[in-house]
């Protein structure tokens, strides 16, 4: 019984009472009556609901929000319906996927009462039949997926579960807002072998990453290699170069080749040369003159 209504009973009650002691018995009956007849027959709807109203066990109306008056005992409401929305939570344990690998999901759904008359005459109970058809369609939608699809593309599996359900439950005047998978969870050995197949492909790619830089690499140093083949010089600044980075630390000894040193070096090493030819003939010129 909502307030207002509890409040006029009370004050017909109370009226009823004050008759009887100081007026008439016959006029407190008629308060009595009219306590008893506003129980029955005043109603009063919140905003988020609807009262469904059988007259004589056909539909007479469906009231609310706010106040109505029905005929006791003609009139009967069968159904108050909550149009605000709603969740309900639905699961699927061991479905096997297209791929045949058992799976449990859990998903949840959003819906809302958009006709009250159809939701009160159509189904028995409302929300027994959506739990039971989002199972159902939860399901058909695991078989006719691959583990793939179903752990990749969350959005488009929520989508078409959506779909399905919002077709069945359309005719009993429920509209679905929404469905999402929550969790889906896979036997713990296929986790194993997923998680050494990822391993496996990551490594795979690193591979082909490492042989690509060492092409690269490679096609570089025989771009170098052409560049100090035409160019000596070049190459022995390379060489330099390489060698000032290396004493850079303090306290570093380095062992160089002669050889290496003398490559580095042209000026001095040509120099050497030429002095070697040189005091060649001046020696063989000299030696007839000791002799005589």
């Amino acid at each position: 019984m909502n307030p207002i209504t509890s409040f006029l009973v009370f004050v017909c009650f109370v009226a009823g009472l004050a008759m009887t002691q100081w007026v008439s018995n016959y006029l407190a009956l008629v308060f009595f009556g009219a306590a008893i007849f506003i129980a029955l027959a005043l109603k009063m709807a919140n905003a988020w609901e609807k009262f469904v109203i059988l007259r004589m066990g056909k539909l007479q109306s469906v009231k609310g929000p706010g106040l109505f008056v029905i005929i006791p005992v003609i009139d009967n409401v069968i159904a108050v319906i909550d149009g605000r929305i709603q969740t309900t939570a639905f699961n699927a344990e061991q479905a096997l996927t297209r791929d045949t690998v058992p799976v449990n999901v859990d998903a949840i759904i959003f819906w809302h009462v958009h006709d009250a008359e159809k939701a009160a005459l159509a189904i028995t109970n409302y929300r027994e039949a959506i739990d039971r058809v989002a199972q159902t369609s939860l399901r058909e939608m695991i078989g006719s997926s691959m583990l793939a699809a179903l752990l990749s593309d969350r959005k488009e599996a929520d989508e078409q579960l959506k779909d399905e359900i919002a077709k069945k439950t359309s005719p009993w005047g429920i509209s679905v807002s929404s469905v999402e998978i929550r969790d889906v969870a896979i036997p713990e050995a296929l986790q194993d072998a997923m998680s050494r197949q990822a391993q496996a492909e990551r490594e795979k790619q690193a591979r082909v990453i490492l042989g690509s830089a060492e092409a690269a690499i490679a096609g570089k140093f025989v771009e170098a290699a052409d560049i100090y083949a035409g160019h000596p010089a070049a190459l022995q600044l390379r060489a330099m170069n390489i060698i000032y980075e290396t004493t850079k630390e303090r306290g570093a000894t380095i062992l160089i080749p002669s050889s290496m040193v003398d490559s580095l070096n042209p000026s001095v090493t040509g120099l050497a040369l030429s002095l070697a030819t040189k005091q060649m003939p001046d020696a063989g010129a000299a030696s007839p003159q000791s002799a005589a």
